[in-house]
């Protein structure tokens, strides 16, 4: 059995699925940068068949990124495949991902297809993908409440077709962690050619247990992991990569296995992909949350001084906690600005791209004496929206707020081509906003969330504001920074609109 854990990280595919989370090109590109920093083995870039969108950003990824591998999903069935492997043709290392269910419940309520059926297009699809490929994953989709007999059956054949990983996925989080080890180590006894494929997990948090359920899976013989950065994924999430990859390297002694991650840039992802998808990471998580190495305690604290060891098992600066120092500054140049943004995974387009950033920087350095990494994150944000899909965006704004008086908002607004006046009065300024440019969109949307984070300390910190948007089922979120928390807020609302606006169509299946 190999000692080395394979990290397949599905944060731009499973983890896109949470609503409000879908991603843009350009927001994948700076998520796969990072996650090959990191060294993460595999990639899921998305779903290539699901749309024009999601198929030019698997492909962008298959581009640029050099020593991970470029990994798309498919369905088993011929045109899903194709496009896939088109997708990934540009990659020095490309591998298609194809999945069909198996479970009785599955196979009877939403394929209506017998065993016989999904088993002899299971095996057509391995051989789809083969044109393409050498490296083909093979899962079956609700595998946790599937028949142990059957399973062996299935992957017998694709092993034999040409599958070289073979996917166990917990798609409903149904299972526990010693149902689960027992499954994976029964398959890989009882599958007669088991030896000739790497054995995987991909675990669903809806019980709490995809981590657990994921470790348990390991210790049975599975060598790779399916992960989300955060945890992050449709309903309770996916097991998350910064606990899956701490508890193997913390814990080598149980699981005789370790990764090619380089821990200290899992900080820097979570951060990244907190930023990006809008979803804020609880204080309390374990590795990247903001308490995950405080201490409060008189006891605990006083043997931290004394000890580290006394009550952390790991040192913060590991997983890299501490990494992003003060960087830039009102007096710093377009060099090392540049040179910043590279170390941050962004994507210069050109020297037009780079000046307009490197303007907004130093409008950002009068606001802000001190920039930090996190601030130039939330710039890169704002600057990824392209012109084409900027139809509204804030030129303008004045904002009125008094004891006694109505709040109120005066906005000008670029609409398309045109430039618009926008009023509203509401019960604060936030509410005066949000109304003044409804006054504008009529947009029909059902506000959902409404969070404020601040990017850095200090009473100068940027305000991140995340709004999240429902309309026709769509859901949306859109982010905004600012130092003026009203500002970043129209700036979050527009950016939702302007993703409604964009009318991206999303096919989400589940694994």
């Amino acid at each position: 059995m190999s000692d080395q854990l394979i990290i397949f990280d599905t944060t731009m595919r499973d983890g896109e699925q949470s609503p409000g989370a879908s991603m843009t090109r350009d927001e994948k590109l700076r998520i796969a940068r990072q996650l090959e920093r990191m060294r993460v083995d595999v990639i899921e870039a998305g779903f290539a068949a699901a749309s024009n969108g999601d198929f030019e950003a698997v492909r962008a990824v298959a581009e640029v990124i050099k020593e991970s591998t470029v990994c798309s999903l498919a369905r088993a069935n011929e045109s899903d495949i194709r496009r896939s492997g088109e997708a990934i043709a540009p990659a020095a290392r490309g591998r298609i991902h194809t999945f069909i269910a198996t479970s009785p419940i599955h196979m009877e309520k939403k394929l209506r297809m017998s065993a016989d059926q999904v088993l002899e297009q299971a095996v057509k699809a391995i051989g789809w993908a083969r044109e393409y490929t050498d490296d083909i994953e093979f899962s079956a989709e609700d595998a946790g409440r599937s028949e142990i007999d059957y399973l062996c059956r299935i992957f017998e054949a694709v092993i034999n077709a040409g599958a070289t990983t073979i996917n166990v996925p917990d798609t409903v989080g149904y299972n526990v962690p010693e149902q689960f080890a027992a499954t994976i180590r029964t398959l890989i006894e009882r599958v007669p050619n088991s030896d000739k494929v790497v054995w995987s997990v991909h675990c669903h948090n809806d019980l709490g247990l995809a981590v657990a359920n994921s470790l348990a899976a390991v210790r049975a013989g599975a060598r790779q992991i399916e992960c989300t950065v955060n945890g992050l994924g449709e309903r309770a999430g996916n097991a998350s990569l910064e606990e899956v990859v701490m508890a193997v390297r913390t814990r080598r002694d149980i699981y005789q296995c370790d990764t090619h991650i380089d821990t200290t840039q899992i900080v820097p992802a979570s951060k990244l992909v907190s930023g990006i998808t809008g979803f804020p990471v609880q204080p309390n998580k374990a590795i990247v949350g903001a308490n995950a190495f405080s201490h409060e305690s008189g006891i605990h604290q006083d043997g931290v001084l004394k000890h580290r060891e006394t009550y952390e098992i790991m040192r913060a600066e590991d997983v890299g906690w501490g990494a992003n120092k003060l960087v830039l500054g009102k007096h710093s140049g377009r060099n090392a600005f540049r040179s910043r943004l590279i170390e941050l995974g962004a994507a210069i387009e050109s020297e037009a791209h780079l000046n307009h950033a490197f303007a907004r920087f130093k409008e950002l350095a009068d606001k802000k004496h001190e920039i930090f990494d996190e601030d130039l994150q939330a710039l890169i944000s704002d600057e990824a929206v392209t012109p084409e899909l900027e139809h509204y965006r804030l030129v303008a704004s004045c904002f009125h707020s008094e004891t006694g008086e109505t709040p109120a908002a005066r906005l000008t607004l670029n609409v398309g081509e045109a430039e618009v006046q926008a009023e509203a009065n509401g019960s604060g300024p936030v509410d005066a906003a949000f109304k003044a440019i409804e006054t504008v969109a009529k947009s029909g949307t059902e506000l959902l969330l409404y969070s404020v984070n601040a990017i850095t300390t200090g009473t100068d910190a940027q305000g991140e504001v995340t709004v999240r948007l429902s309309r026709d089922g769509k859901v949306v979120n859109g982010q905004g920074a600012d130092t003026d928390i009203i500002v970043a807020s129209a700036k979050a609302y527009l950016n939702a609109l302007n993703k409604l606006h964009g009318k991206f169509e999303k096919l989400n299946p589940q694994i």
